[in-house]
């Protein structure tokens, strides 16, 4: 194999990383920025009250996308390393 082929192949796969990943990373932390608030704006200091609405935020959102993340790691293994595997 090629270097160049090992590279470009290592980049669309990090970069189909990135894409599957950034929904629940926004959804994280747009939770956080807004427990975050509240809680600074009442003085409430409970561990839990961070915990369940980030983990809720983000169960949501992996709901949602998830066939977006099935999708985009289907066209990636499809069009990139089936290709390569099978010497096309």
């Amino acid at each position: 194999m090629d270097e160049m082929i090992f590279f470009d192949t290592l980049r669309q796969g990090l970069w189909a990383a990135v894409l599957i990943s950034t929904p629940i990373l926004v959804a994280a932390l747009i939770s956080g920025i807004i427990v975050g608030l509240f809680q600074a704006l009442t003085s409430i200091q409970e561990m839990t009250l961070t915990f369940v609405p980030k983990l809720a935020a983000i169960l949501a959102v992996f709901w949602v996308s998830m066939s977006f993340m099935t999708s985009t790691l289907t066209g990636y293994f499809a069009n990139t390393l089936i290709p390569i595997i099978a010497g096309m």
